[in-house]
């Protein structure tokens, strides 16, 4: 897959590092959905839901390792959370993305949402909205792939790929072979190129705190 043109808030070539390759991420997924397993018990009523765009293939990737470990079957969707979001005045309109419930629902179900990197906690509680009006799960859990902290909210997820400790002035990039033709996740600043950043983009302007 060729990568794609640099999105509006790419980070600054001169200041990027790796942070994960694509070696790492692929360990970091099999710890995560053995975790899962072993607090579950099992996956027998597990759904994972991914929160797009990156966290869309999160959680399918997750699922492909939870049905090499169980040898069943694993429910996995997408949520939108679009609608949900606490700063849809602040921030230039958005398309809206998929929401794929699988056909079962999530009922009395274990749903672990999955998404690439967690900040101030906000689109969490959006999707903790959004999930509200499609269903009743017996249980919610959340698995990202990176936790760079600085939460507003009193949100912490229950499965962490890795910790990572930042300044309000750098930025996370996470990059997807989906998406982006290679698997990494990048820590740097922010260049030049002004926008709205990207779905990958968890560093706020100075002035307007991405609500990630």
């Amino acid at each position: 897959m060729t990568k794609a043109n640099p999105r509006p808030g790419d980070l600054d070539p001169g200041t990027a590092r790796t942070v994960l390759d694509a070696s790492d991420i692929a360990r970091v997924l099999t710890r995560v959905a053995h975790e899962i397993v072993e607090r579950a018990k099992g996956a027998d009523d597990v759904v994972l839901l991914g929160i797009p765009t990156r966290g869309v293939a999160l959680a399918r990737r997750l699922a492909e390792r939870l049905e090499d470990i169980e040898d069943i079957k694993i429910p996995v969707g997408a949520l939108d959370i679009t609608m949900y979001r606490d700063d849809l005045r602040l921030r230039p309109a958005r398309a809206l993305e998929r929401t794929e419930i699988p056909p079962a629902g999530i009922d009395g179900r274990l749903v672990v949402l999955v998404d690439d990197v967690l900040f101030s906690g906000r689109t969490i509680r959006a999707a903790l909205d959004a999930l509200n009006d499609i269903g009743r799960p017996r249980a919610v859990q959340l698995a990202v792939l990176v936790d760079r902290g600085h939460r507003e909210l009193p949100i912490r997820a229950d499965y962490v790929g890795k910790n990572l400790p930042t300044s309000q002035r750098e930025k996370v990039q996470v990059l997807l072979e989906e998406y982006d033709g290679r698997d990494a996740v990048l820590l740097g600043t922010r260049g030049g190129t002004s926008g709205p950043p990207g779905d990958a983009a968890k560093v706020p302007p100075a002035a307007t705190p991405e609500a990630k």
